[in-house]
């Protein structure tokens, strides 16, 4: 059999695809011939790697390479009666490219080492800017470094990966801190996590301590805007209390009749 025949069928020897007949001829070929068995080891670690193909992203060279080996595959099969364009097809296109392209597995396997070494000093750069950004939340000696704290964790904190220490921090700021400004900020950087249930019950009991109308309004305004039905309980009571000022008053009644 030739090479391209010889690669696939390995190929479903490894997946397990073979026929007795098939599996016996593939065994003997391998135990007989030593070329046979080196393919057999090289297209088995090839495998490896592609089947781990969604974890570990190829490089942009190697996928540039692999696309003009391809083309050029394709081109050179362009004059023939049948172009198999099957599953194992395009398995040995892809194990024989990464083996024949620069020493494909090894490259490849290099890069993902690099990756997983930057992808450590990026964890600890993180960790980092988080130890910073609670301390600027909790600098008690300065305002200004508080605000630029809940800035800081505004940006630095993913929407869908909340870290909960910040989302705590952010919580207390904007229900204790003694500057509104900050406390503002607070309110501002957890509409970034509206979708976190604990979010949205502690925006709701925030909005119940709250007396700067300020901060009032705002909370109303992103509960509205989060369609958080729950918070009418609370809107009411803004109106029902004769603390409240009237501008406050309108945006809970504007809340209440947006939300019915």
């Amino acid at each position: 059999m030739n090479q391209e025949q010889l690669s696939g069928m390995i190929i479903d020897y490894i997946d397990g695809k073979l026929n007795t007949i098939d599996r016996q001829v593939i065994e003997m070929e391998l135990a007989k011939k030593t070329e046979a068995y080196k393919l057999y080891v090289q297209l088995k670690e090839v495998m490896k790697v592609m089947d781990r193909s969604e974890e570990l992203e190829p490089s942009a060279k190697l996928r540039n390479n692999f696309d003009t080996f391809l083309k050029a595959e394709i081109e050179l099969n362009k004059n023939s009666k049948t172009v198999f364009f099957s599953p194992t097809w395009y398995r040995v296109a892809a194990a024989v490219a990464l083996l024949i392209i620069g020493g494909g597995t090894g490259y490849w396997i290099s890069q993902q080492n690099q990756q997983h070494n930057e992808l450590i000093v990026l964890q600890k750069e993180m960790e980092e800017t988080r130890r910073l950004v609670l301390a600027q939340m909790n600098n008690d000696q300065s305002a200004s470094q508080r605000m630029l704290g809940v800035m800081a964790a505004y940006e630095s904190v993913q929407a869908n990966k909340p870290d909960d220490e910040i989302v705590e921090a952010l919580v207390t700021s904007m229900n204790t801190d003694g500057n509104s400004n900050v406390r503002l900020a607070a309110v501002e950087a957890l509409s970034k996590f509206t979708a976190e249930e604990k979010v949205r019950r502690a925006l709701i009991e925030s909005l119940a301590t709250q007396n700067d109308p300020v901060i009032q309004i705002a909370l109303i305004q992103l509960l509205v805007q989060m369609k958080e039905k729950n918070a009418m309980k609370s809107f009411k009571q803004i109106i029902e209390d004769e603390k409240s000022l009237p501008a406050v008053k309108d945006e809970a009644h504007a809340g209440i009749f947006k939300l019915s």
